[in-house]
């Protein structure tokens, strides 16, 4: 598969880094910030946000992790957290009261904790988002015009 990256998201661009990433920094964690919250920046702007400045300036990047994740995806909660053969995996849900079998959870794994639940954040979030509309073929010589087909007689 070629790649181009004017069809790459931003949320598949800062997924494949944490992915290749060995461990988070400062910079990653803006980001993972810039784009992929939503809320997060408006909090800034009303000087919210000092708990997660000090917690990145302190590098607890577990801490900063659980609360992006509480943040940004409120409705989402950790379903299972495993560390198996030198990997962390992470299980985001929304039901998790569902069997496993039912459920459709964001999953990521990582060498990092803090990694693991970032990426599972991205999942989770690629989930959240509304799914593009397709795109209609416009051309000014013909225009696209929508008309109701139904008979009313």
């Amino acid at each position: 598969m070629l790649f181009n990256p004017a069809l790459e998201s931003p949320l598949e661009g800062v997924g494949d880094r944490i992915h290749q990433a060995r461990t988070l920094t400062p910079a990653l964690i803006r980001e993972v910030v810039a784009d992929v919250c939503s809320r997060l920046p408006t909090m800034k702007k009303a000087g919210k946000s000092s708990a997660i400045d000090r917690l990145i300036e302190a590098g607890a990047w577990c801490d900063v992790a659980f609360a992006l994740l509480n943040i940004e995806l409120p409705s989402w909660t950790v379903r299972r957290l495993v560390y198996d053969d030198g990997e962390w995996f992470c299980s985001l849900s929304q039901t998790p009261n569902l069997p496993l079998d039912l459920d459709d959870t964001a999953e990521a794994h990582h060498s990092s904790l803090p990694m693991a639940i970032i990426g599972a954040l991205i999942e989770a979030r690629k989930r959240t988002l509304p799914a593009p509309a397709a795109a209609l073929p416009h051309s000014h010589a013909h225009p696209v015009c929508a008309m109701s087909c139904d008979n009313f007689g």
